[in-house]
């Protein structure tokens, strides 16, 4: 497992912007030449920000498709991946599409109202967190996917040896 390129580090930069189009572009760049795990990785993320591209047009179908697509790519990246926080992304994009499958197609405009895009760029802290991880903000609104970098601790550390221990394990045998 290499480090991610510079390019993808823009990418999620322009995620948590809300540049979703240009996301999907710079992703898309790095997904063609990419090998796995990483390709799929992008992939994941890609289709995260084109549903999210959608909602933002009021595209019920196109943002449901989408973003069921991209959750169900980065299931296995969890609780991260290369630094992200894959898990946080993964339940957050998951609460919108909960959403936009409850309020059904008509009710688009009501849900992308609802959403809270303060939570977009900022590092949560404390309370914020487990706002941020829960299924609803307090005043109602609902987070906004963050791809955000994962804290850096003992059990992050562990994982990521672990997974590449066993990678290498297999791959000898």
């Amino acid at each position: 497992m290499d480090e991610l390129p510079q390019e993808f580090w823009l990418a999620v930069e322009q995620f948590n912007q809300h540049q979703f189009y240009a996301c999907h572009d710079m992703l898309e760049a790095l997904w063609i030449e990419a090998m796995e795990p990483d390709k799929t990785f992008y992939q994941g993320i890609l289709q995260i920000a084109v549903g999210l591209y959608h909602l933002g047009n009021q595209n019920w179908r196109g943002a449901v498709i989408l973003m069921g697509e991209g959750i169900n790519r980065l299931r296995n990246y969890q609780p991260s991946y290369e630094e992200i926080d894959t898990e946080l992304l993964l339940k957050q994009t998951s609460q919108i599409l909960k959403t936009l499958q409850e309020a059904g197609p008509e009710q688009v405009l009501s849900v992308v109202q609802r959403l809270n895009y303060s939570s977009g760029s900022e590092q949560p802290s404390g309370n914020q967190t487990e706002q941020l991880h829960g299924e609803q903000l307090a005043d109602g609104t609902i987070a906004f996917p963050v791809l955000q970098k994962f804290p850096l601790n003992a059990e992050f550390i562990y994982r990521n040896f672990l997974r590449q221990f066993v990678v290498k394990t297999i791959n000898i045998e």
